[in-house]
C-alpha cells in the first residue's frame, strides 16, 4: 500500500484517539444525572442524525451477508461495547476501565488470523503489546492506589473483546467498496435497534429538562457529534488503510491522551511513573506498527 495512503490512515487514527481519549471524562460526568443507557442512546441517536444530514442517500447492500456484517458491527461496536463500558464506569474508576479496555489490540491480533487473511501479528506486535500495557498501567495507576471491582473489570474486559470483533467486522465491510459514511450510519442504525430492549430493561427515563442542562447538552453533543459521528467514520477509514490489527494498537494511546489533556486543561501534572508510562506506550506503539519480516496484509479497496 502506498506510503501516502498509510499516512492518511495514521492521521485518521490519531484524530480518533484524540477524541476518544477524553470521552471517559465526559461520560463519567454525565453519569451524575443520566443513566448509562440514556447516555448511550442519546449519543448515537445524535450521531445517526448527523451522518444522515451529511449523507442522506440510502445504502443498498447487494447480498444478505453484507446486511449481516452491518448488523453485527452495530451490535458489537455500538450496543454491546458502550453498554459494557458505560456500566463498568458505574462500578469502578475510569482509569481502571481505560487500562482494561486497552487489551483490545491483543484480542484483535488473536482473532485476525482466523477471520482476516494476511493480518498475522509477529513477535514485534506482542513485544509492543507488553510494553504498551505496562505503560498504560503506569499512566492509569501511577498516581495512587488501585481500586478494582470485579464487576467493572469483567465488563471492561468484555468491552475490549467486542471492540476487537467490531474492528474485524469494519475491516470486512471495508472490502465491500461502499461509502464509509454510509457504512458507519448503517452500523449506527443497527446499534440503536439492538439497544431498544435495553431501554425497557434498564433505567431509561430521560427528561427534556435534564437533557437541556448546558453541561449535559454539551457533553452529549461532544459524544454524539465528535466521538461518535466523526470518530467512527475516521476509525473506519483508518482500518481500511492500515488494517484491523495495526489500527487497534492506537487504543494504547487513550490513557496518554487523557493524562495530557488533564495537564493542559486542568493543570494536573503527571507523576514520574506516568511519564515513564507514556514513554513505554509510545515504544509499544512503534514496535507494534513496525512490520519487520511479517507478511504484509493484503491491500484493501478504499
Amino acid at each position: 500500500m502506498p506510503d501516502s495512503s498509510r499516512l492518511s490512515g495514521h492521521l485518521a487514527a490519531f484524530f480518533t484517539i484524540f477524541f476518544w481519549g477524553t470521552t471517559f471524562v465526559f461520560t463519567k460526568s454525565l453519569l451524575a444525572s443520566l443513566s448509562p443507557v440514556e447516555i448511550l442512546f442519546c449519543r448515537f441517536a445524535l450521531g445517526y442524525l448527523a451522518l444522515l444530514a451529511i449523507r442522506p442517500r440510502r445504502l443498498k447492500p447487494e447480498q444478505p451477508r453484507e446486511e449481516f456484517l452491518f448488523a453485527a458491527a452495530g451490535l458489537c461496536g455500538v450496543t454491546l461495547y458502550f453498554l459494557f463500558e458505560n456500566v463498568a464506569l458505574t462500578f469502578t474508576l475510569a482509569s481502571n476501565v481505560g487500562v482494561i479496555v486497552a487489551v483490545s489490540p491483543l484480542f484483535t491480533a488473536l482473532l485476525a488470523p482466523r477471520f482476516l487473511d494476511g493480518e498475522r501479528p509477529g513477535a514485534r506486535f506482542f513485544a509492543g503489546f507488553a510494553a504498551a500495557i505496562a505503560g498504560v498501567a503506569l499512566v492509569s495507576w501511577g498516581g495512587g492506589g488501585v481500586a478494582l471491582d470485579l464487576r467493572g473489570s469483567l465488563l471492561a474486559l468484555l468491552a475490549a473483546l467486542v471492540w476487537a470483533c467490531y474492528s474485524i467486522l469494519t475491516r470486512k465491510i471495508g472490502t465491500l467498496g461502499y461509502d464509509n459514511i454510509l457504512c458507519t450510519r448503517r452500523a449506527f442504525f443497527y446499534g440503536l435497534v439492538f439497544m431498544i430492549p435495553a431501554l425497557f430493561l434498564m433505567d431509561f427515563h430521560p427528561t427534556l429538562a435534564v437533557l437541556l442542562r448546558p453541561a449535559n447538552l454539551g457533553g452529549l453533543l461532544y459524544l454524539g457529534l465528535g466521538a461518535s459521528a466523526a470518530c467512527f467514520v475516521t476509525w473506519g477509514f483508518a482500518v481500511r488503510r492500515l488494517g484491523a490489527v495495526a489500527t487497534t494498537v492506537y487504543i494504547y494511546l487513550v490513557p496518554l491522551v487523557t493524562v495530557a489533556a488533564s495537564a493542559l486543561v486542568l493543570g494536573e501534572r503527571p507523576t514520574p511513573a506516568a511519564l515513564v508510562g507514556m514513554a513505554l506506550i509510545l515504544a509499544g506503539l512503534f514496535l507494534s506498527e513496525k512490520r519487520g519480516g511479517q507478511p504484509k496484509e493484503k491491500e484493501m479497496a478504499a
